[in-house]
């Protein structure tokens, strides 16, 4: 069976020794870039199945690079995962609303990066294993084979984390879902309390399904419980 092939772009020499090592114990293959000109160079990388990314970089910086993968036919869809010193919640939130679908804060427990690693591969998996089932609710239509939300007839262009929240709230919906419930289901493992990570998400959703409709909601927030999407909105 073919590893799964991830591509850490990272500068500093241990970090990236530390993390191709671990990952690699697990079973994956792994590339390393030490820029992202470095990586954009290599025009012959295939089958890239997840990214690790640092945000600090010399030339083009993370979120350059994020950018520029999210614009990209074939890479828009990799999952990609942050790798940041900063701690400011604005360089979290950025990264998230560019399209990243994971973020860990330097100094960081590489058993907790080969975690989340896992947890999503695991998430992404579990996304394509369906029967070409559709889920409808309102004007929102769900595609869960081909992964395409429209709301419609027009296509919502989501992030992998942004879609698996819509579907689980769209296939509880009228339920109230906790932050910590959508934090499991949707980010597969235990993420020590970030409920805020959720309502970020949460947010970029609400805005890409209202648009410029500022009386429009499918998502409701239920005051210090959590969410329920809203057939009828």
């Amino acid at each position: 069976m073919a590893k799964r092939h991830i591509v850490l772009i990272e500068d500093e020499e241990h970090i990236q020794q530390l993390v191709k090592y671990n990952l690699e114990e697990a079973g994956y293959e792994v590339s390393i870039f030490g820029s992202g000109e470095e990586f954009f160079r290599h025009t012959e990388i295939t089958a890239v199945e997840m990214f690790v990314l640092d945000l600090m970089l010399p030339g083009m910086d993370g979120y350059g690079i994020l950018r520029r993968l999210k614009e990209s036919p074939g890479l828009k869809s990799v999952p990609v995962i942050m790798l940041t010193a900063r701690s400011e919640e604005f360089d979290r939130v950025l990264g998230l609303e560019l399209g990243a679908d994971d973020y860990i804060t330097k100094p960081f427990s590489v058993r907790e990066l080969v975690a989340r690693v896992k947890a999503l591969f695991r998430r992404t998996v579990i996304s394509t294993e369906h029967s070409g089932e559709i889920l409808t609710a309102g004007d929102i239509t769900i595609d869960l084979d081909r992964h395409l939300v429209f709301k419609g007839e027009e296509k919502v262009e989501l992030t992998f984390k942004e879609f698996e929240l819509l579907k689980i709230l769209v296939q509880n919906r009228g339920c109230v879902l906790t932050r910590e419930v959508l934090l499991e289901k949707v980010w597969g493992y235990d993420y020590y309390g970030e409920t805020r990570t959720v309502d970020v998400h949460i947010r970029f959703l609400r805005q890409k399904l209202d648009g410029d409709d500022s009386k429009l909601s499918y998502i409701e927030t239920v005051r210090g419980v959590g969410y329920r999407f809203i057939e009828d909105s």
